[in-house]
């Protein structure tokens, strides 16, 4: 529901990029990390706690902080909202809702991966990603990722999932290159 919806609201608007960019754009639009943003603009945290038992504490804190917990809720609030309310209303207001990450998107259009792999197959080579270190709680996970180039690193980075991290191994990959 929540891409379907993306996917509506971005054609008509930016009907002029490719099919390959409106992808891009609704990926990250759509991302863990919008669904947490939105979480937190609309007060999700907020009114967790405000329906937690009383007697929970501090031990609520840790699945509302948690960014995969409130990821989730912002789904599971678009499939009850879909469910009630039907199709047209929920995806206008899951537009809306996502605007700011659209936005965003649309600005700060970042595939450092996409971006190495094509600057790699110009010389004839491939990338490969091996997650090296994983710590911290299911909740709140750190993973840290090395891109190499014929067993040779290129790149590491850190993220709050594999996808960050990859990420951030390529950005600091594409660094690498361009001094190189």
């Amino acid at each position: 529901m929540l891409s379907l919806s993306l996917s509506r609201a971005l054609f008509p608007r930016f009907a002029h990029y490719t099919a390959g960019k409106l992808t891009k754009v609704r990926a990250q639009a759509v991302s863990r990390r919008a669904c947490v943003d939105v979480a937190r603009d609309l007060g999700v945290p907020h009114r967790m706690r405000a329906v937690a038992p009383g007697d929970q504490g501090q031990q609520i804190e840790t699945p509302i902080s948690a960014e995969s917990v409130l990821a989730e809720a912002v789904e599971a609030a678009i499939g009850a909202c879909f469910l009630e309310f039907g199709f047209e209303r929920t995806s206008a207001a899951v537009a809306e809702a996502f605007g700011a990450q659209i936005g965003f998107a649309i600005a700060n259009l970042s595939d450092f991966k996409s971006e190495l792999q094509e600057r790699l197959a110009q010389r004839g080579e491939l990338v490969t990603y091996t997650v090296v270190r994983e710590e911290g709680p299911p909740h709140d996970r750190l993973f840290e990722t090395v891109a190499e180039v014929a067993g040779q690193r290129l790149g590491s980075g850190i993220g709050k999932s594999k996808k960050e991290s990859e990420q951030e191994a390529a950005r600091v990959a594409l660094e690498q290159l361009e001094h190189a």
